[in-house]
């Protein structure tokens, strides 16, 4: 019995395919908590932070096939800084490095629809570069692309609910007749685990849907009427989305880092260009009608967007996309930093670095250590990849745990075309008000300034 692994098995999306799958494989299930979720029959958990390629490789051992249901639109920490589309580039590339090092045989993603536009929302290209990022290794990757999935305790489903709920008079922007293409939860799936059972699909993308095109006005007409209740649908003329993300937050108690991204995404046409998959696997795919019926007979009074952990009270993440320079890699960025920026505070700071590349950020007067980084001379050999713990300093809370520990590193991604600088699960010493005004907003600045220094090294 081959042993197969999900990550972002918490979802609904995870939950009802470890189900599908329990009996056939030996299911994995990984959870960020530090214990596993309410038990289910059959099925083992892991526990795993994704921003950890430690608790990756370790998570993934003896893993035939993997896949991969994440995507990070929600704040990993008590402060996160950066954008979801770097979080989620990080947690893909943990990834794939580990599964490459486990031996997995095989990923499964599930990605979304991309339009033929110039100018993607933040969402879909996010989607395609976990998806490049994932096939990046020498794991076989299949890759299904699809649009809103209709059934119980999805995000975006249940938003299309509880608007058709609450408001009896629903306004309409003009991007509400943008043509969707929605598949049913039992669909994809079937889907899922005909691309399991199937070798002759990896290294493939496909794109799935259900057989009606139809527009976010029909999809809210058709839940209207699946519910029996009469709404009215009011035409406005404003295009942008800031102004809706608003009132839809507040209407369905979805966040607004969720409901932004998914709003920009609504404004492009999301429609299977061919859906040679659900051909050749004879899932032709049921109505949207039909999977509404479905997913509304089905529904819980579970909170979908409750539950949504920020990580530990006072805990930090912050990345940082900047270019990288052609030829250039993580090793060589990491040591222009740490000879870089003691220039930047000439006037206030000084570097002194060992011969063991350990980097100590002094005050001039008094001589106080302000943060001591050790060099993780065991997880470095990549030059793709480099990594400095935060062992100590003024501004640096020690921690006694083996796992989730202060770091900061410097990762190439998308090919070597950009370099993400990362600082994952530091607790400051500053009070948390005062942290926020001074150091959490220095941090960004120097990285952009870095960015302009290593613009100008190579010319």
């Amino acid at each position: 019995m081959s042993t197969v692994l999900i990550a972002g098995a918490t979802g609904f999306i995870g939950r009802a395919l470890a189900e599908r799958l329990r009996g056939r494989s030996r299911v994995i299930g990984l959870t960020r908590a530090g214990a596993a979720p309410a038990p289910y029959p059959g099925i083992g958990w892991r526990s795993c932070d994704l921003f950890s390629l430690l608790q990756c490789e370790k998570a993934l051992e003896g893993v035939d096939t993997a896949f991969y249901l994440v995507h990070s639109m929600l704040p990993s920490a008590h402060l996160t800084q950066g954008s979801f589309q770097d979080m989620d580039l990080i947690m893909a590339d943990n990834f794939a490095r580990a599964a490459e090092r486990a031996g997995v045989k095989q990923i499964i993603y599930l990605g979304g629809l991309t339009p033929e536009a110039p100018d993607l929302s933040p969402h879909l290209k996010s989607r395609l570069e976990v998806e490049r990022t994932l096939g990046s290794r020498r794991v076989p990757v299949t890759a299904l692309r699809s649009g809103l999935v209709v059934a119980a305790g999805g995000s975006s489903f249940e938003m299309i609910l509880r608007i058709v709920r609450h408001l009896p008079v629903i306004p309409c922007p003009p991007w509400a007749k943008t043509p969707s293409q929605p598949i049913s939860l039992p669909d994809l799936l079937d889907l899922l685990v005909f691309c399991l059972e199937h070798p002759d699909a990896r290294n493939r993308s496909f794109d799935v849907g259900c057989p009606d095109v139809l527009s976010y006005r029909k999809m809210l007409e058709g839940a209207a009427a699946a519910r029996g209740v009469k709404r009215r649908f009011v035409e406005i003329p404003m295009r942008g989305t800031f102004w809706c993300r608003h009132w839809v937050s507040l209407v369905t108690g979805a966040p607004q880092e969720l409901v932004a991204p998914l709003l920009e995404s609504m404004r492009l046409p999301m429609v299977a260009r061919d859906k040679r998959l659900q051909e050749q696997a004879g899932i032709p795919g049921m109505s949207y009608e039909a999977a509404l019926r479905k997913a509304i007979a089905e529904e819980h009074p579970a909170e979908p967007f409750a539950g949504r952990a920020r990580g530990p009270q006072h805990n930090v993440r912050s990345v940082q996309r900047i270019p990288l320079p052609p030829g250039k890699t993580a090793r060589w960025a990491a040591e222009q930093y740490s000879a870089w920026l003691p220039l930047l505070f000439r006037t206030f700071i000084r570097a002194e670095r060992d011969h063991g590349k350990n980097v100590r950020l002094m005050l001039k007067f008094p001589r106080v250590t302000l943060l001591q980084h050790a060099f993780a001379h065991d997880r470095n050999q990549a030059p793709d990849r480099q990594v400095f713990y935060i062992t100590g300093g003024l501004l640096a809370r020690p921690e006694q745990r083996a796992t989730r520990r202060a770091r900061l590193e410097f990762r190439e991604a998308l090919g070597g075309t950009c370099l993400l600088v990362a600082i994952h699960d530091y607790r400051p010493t500053l009070p948390w008000p005062l942290y926020k005004l001074t150091q959490a907003v220095i941090h960004p600045w120097v990285v952009r300034r870095f960015a302009r220094y290593l613009d100008r090294l190579a010319g």
